[in-house]
């Protein structure tokens, strides 16, 4: 089939999708190269089609998600691929879509940001069944990510995403309230998060926070946007990559991000966990993405009895393989305010103690956790300040010292 790969209104290139596995197979006329997506290498308008393909590929559901192979077999489609061409490739987090040739299909039509959409597929990955008794696919959750189970809703207007936990302790819809707290009380720009329970289990809450005319470029497409060169560091080139394209205020940004997940002790941080806001419509660059998705952190696929709180082998993404080593990327603690952080392992207990699923040993565990990597931080800090204090002292003595000889000469 014929399509065309749209940018809201703005046709982008012509590609031919082969019917039986959704790849892209053939690339045709490019209309406008600057929106052609970012991360994807192209040279006087020839496009490299296996990266367009993985980028493609990217935006549907992964092999991964919990239950998606019921859900497929409940909705007698042979893979998420063919989901997502069903739904035009429609995403909340951009907006990117695919137009057949020849159709009069409009953006203003059928984007999820201004019209409704189907809860069927939403209904089917949670439950295994629909509502409905005839399945509508239209629908966002054709192009979620991520391995733990989630659908999009709309509550009063605003487009909401719930997401489940894993395991039977079911934490991580609480840790991402803890984060939202955590956040709020350090001034972090941050997506809010709120629980709601749904036939006894815990669900996290969240309101979209890109619209019609903005989007989500997640790290992962940054970092693909140049070559990296050899001796430069994941965490140089992404930085090096946000400056190529003028991104502001990063630097501030992802030392935050490393030092929530340090405090949180997230192990999951990969570089489709946060990114950069664009606007649709210009291309202007707003600024990095809020910090968000910040579940998979407090131990919690971690048994009680096996917490150490402040080890120096905690595995940490994505700049660095520890948390200790990624703390030390961190350019200026300035902003830290550690007065607000006075006793907020207490809240963490009480938020884990609403929990039906997790016991009040764990909860006290996970309390004092926090409290140590609160406390380790700070001591981290203050020794960084004394060793800069010295070595501007040290770098003030010389230069006096050379202004003497200089003087004498």
């Amino acid at each position: 089939m014929q399509y065309t790969l749209m940018h809201k209104e703005v046709p982008v290139v012509d590609i031919e999708l082969d019917d039986a596995t959704g790849s892209i197979y053939q690339i045709k006329k490019v209309y406008n190269a600057e929106h052609i997506p970012i991360g994807i290498p192209h040279k006087n308008e020839v496009i490299d089609r296996k990266a367009l393909n993985n980028w493609w590929y990217g935006r549907s559901i992964p092999a991964s998600r919990q239950g998606i192979q019921q859900a497929l077999a409940a909705l007698r489609v042979d893979s998420t691929q063919e989901l997502l061409n069903k739904s035009y490739g429609l995403s909340l987090s951009d907006q990117y879509w695919i137009k057949e040739k020849g159709s009069s299909l409009e953006w203003a039509e059928i984007n999820f940001f201004e019209n409704d959409f189907s809860r069927d597929i939403g209904d089917i990955l949670f439950s295994g069944h629909s509502l409905s008794n005839k399945i509508n696919l239209l629908s966002p959750d054709n192009a979620s990510d991520g391995w733990l189970r989630k659908k999009w809703t709309i509550i009063n207007g605003k487009r909401c995403l719930i997401k489940a936990g894993s395991g039977t302790i079911v934490q991580e819809p609480y840790n991402e309230l803890i984060a939202t707290e955590l956040m709020e009380r350090l001034n972090i720009p941050h997506v809010s998060y709120s629980l709601i329970m749904q036939d006894k289990c815990p669900y996290s809450i969240c309101e979209d926070f890109v619209d019609a005319d903005t989007e989500l470029i997640s790290a992962d497409r940054i970092i693909k946007s140049q070559k990296k060169a050899n001796h430069f560091t994941a965490y140089q080139h992404y930085l090096n990559c946000c400056e190529m394209m003028e991104i502001p205020d990063v630097q501030q940004a992802v030392d935050q991000m490393i030092v929530v997940d340090y405090l949180l002790a997230n192990t999951d941080r990969h570089y489709n966990n946060f990114g950069a806001i664009r606007n649709a419509n210009t291309l202007e660059w707003i600024g990095p993405a809020p910090i968000f998705d910040s579940g998979t952190s407090l131990w919690c696929d971690t048994p009680t009895k096996l917490i150490k709180p402040v080890s120096s082998k905690m595995s940490a993404k994505p700049f660095k393989e520890t948390q200790d080593e990624q703390l030390r990327l961190v350019s200026n603690f300035s902003w830290i305010n550690f007065d607000a952080l006075q006793r907020f392992g207490n809240r963490v207990c009480e938020v884990l103690s609403g929990s039906p699923y997790i016991d009040s040993e764990r909860c006290v565990c996970i309390s004092d956790a926090v409290e140590q990597r609160i406390e380790a931080l700070k001591s981290y800090v203050n020794q960084k300040s004394i060793k800069t204090v010295r070595e501007f002292a040290q770098q003030y003595r010389k230069s006096e010292i050379n202004h003497d000889h200089e003087k004498e000469n």
